[in-house]
């Protein structure tokens, strides 16, 4: 049994995200692609990303098991976008690391591999930030525009319950597994924990990817407090991307090949950062980058790079090529 304590001060500090968390998204989703069994409305993502997995992407199925804890380093505090959860996790304290280890150790046997990030080594903090990059983008990144819509409608709604019925009917309705008798939220849970807020408030974070109804929580309750919850889902919403049908017989594929060829279309109406035009061609950062610097070399787009972002967007011959005709000479 999971059980949060709150004080009187903790009841006014609740906030609810309005934005999902990258992190989260990634932890609750990998969880869901080890269950056994396959999710009746995520069944066709779960499926599909599963084809998607790379042996870039292994550490995570090795950080997070079937059923159980995974580390809490995985997911900091702070939400906000994939790269700065990354940046975070990237400057982890080894004393974080070493707790967070030497918990999941008594839970079940970790790769060799794990000692060098128990002990905070770069490189292999390293190789699980990528993991978590490829991961996101090659799974995630193409349903992110769902996912936050979703997000964000949970936060509508709950704010409206707040104002209309206070705080008693949020937290009475996170889920069929939860409990709410002030000052106790209890919620069933693999292993007995409890976390005293003492004034810190309350995060609720909504989830699309979840695992199931039972609410979840960091290891440490002397973290920031934060409840992750799952966000009930129609059967369409998240649904698996269709392969570009465009192969061989579209002359544009034939000459630059389909993933440039979808790069070059992601940037037909709009500029775009590389990390958004990763996610608009459904391909991982790295990869996008790539091609963008042969689309670039070959004049099809520009890059200009604004503060810590780098901006692309297409060419008049990179738009005379889609379209089939010839560019305006000056």
């Amino acid at each position: 049994m999971l059980r949060i304590h709150f004080t009187l001060a903790d009841l006014a500090r609740i906030r609810i995200a309005r934005r999902p968390d990258p992190l989260w998204e990634v932890l609750m989703s990998v969880y869901l692609l080890r269950k056994p069994r396959t999710e009746v409305v995520l069944g066709g993502w779960r499926s599909q990303a599963k084809r998607r997995l790379t042996q870039s992407t292994r550490p995570l199925l090795d950080l997070v098991p079937a059923s159980g804890s995974s580390p809490d380093f995985l997911t900091p505090p702070g939400g906000g976008t994939l790269c700065e959860g990354i940046d975070t996790l990237l400057s982890t304290p080894r004393s974080r690391l070493a707790a967070d280890f030497a918990h999941l150790a008594e839970e079940r046997p970790l790769p060799s591999w794990t000692v060098d990030l128990a002990e905070g080594r770069p490189p292999a903090l390293r190789m699980v930030a990528n993991a978590l990059r490829e991961y996101f983008h090659t799974c995630l990144a193409p349903h992110w525009d769902a996912v936050a819509t979703t997000v964000h409608h949970d936060h509508t709604r709950r704010a409206q319950l707040m104002a209309d019925q206070g705080i008693d009917a949020v937290l009475s309705t996170l889920s069929p597994a939860a409990t709410w008798r002030f000052p106790v939220l209890s919620i069933d849970y693999l292993f007995d924990h409890d976390v005293r807020l003492d004034g810190r408030g309350l995060l609720l974070q909504p989830v699309v990817f979840g695992r199931g109804p039972n609410p979840t929580t960091l290891i440490d309750p002397a973290l920031p407090p934060v409840l992750v919850y799952s966000v009930p889902l129609a059967p369409d919403v998240i649904t698996p991307v269709e392969p570009d049908r465009r192969r061989a017989g579209d002359p544009i594929v034939a000459l630059l090949g389909t993933t440039r060829t979808r790069i070059l279309r992601a940037l037909d109406s709009t500029g775009a950062t590389t990390t958004e035009l990763a996610r608009r061609a459904a391909t991982p950062l790295p990869t996008a980058s790539r091609h963008a610097t042969a689309l670039r070399d070959a004049n099809l787009i520009t890059s200009r790079r604004h503060k810590n972002m780098v901006i692309h967007a297409i060419t008049p011959l990179g738009t005379a090529l889609l379209h089939g005709r010839q560019p305006r000479l000056n």
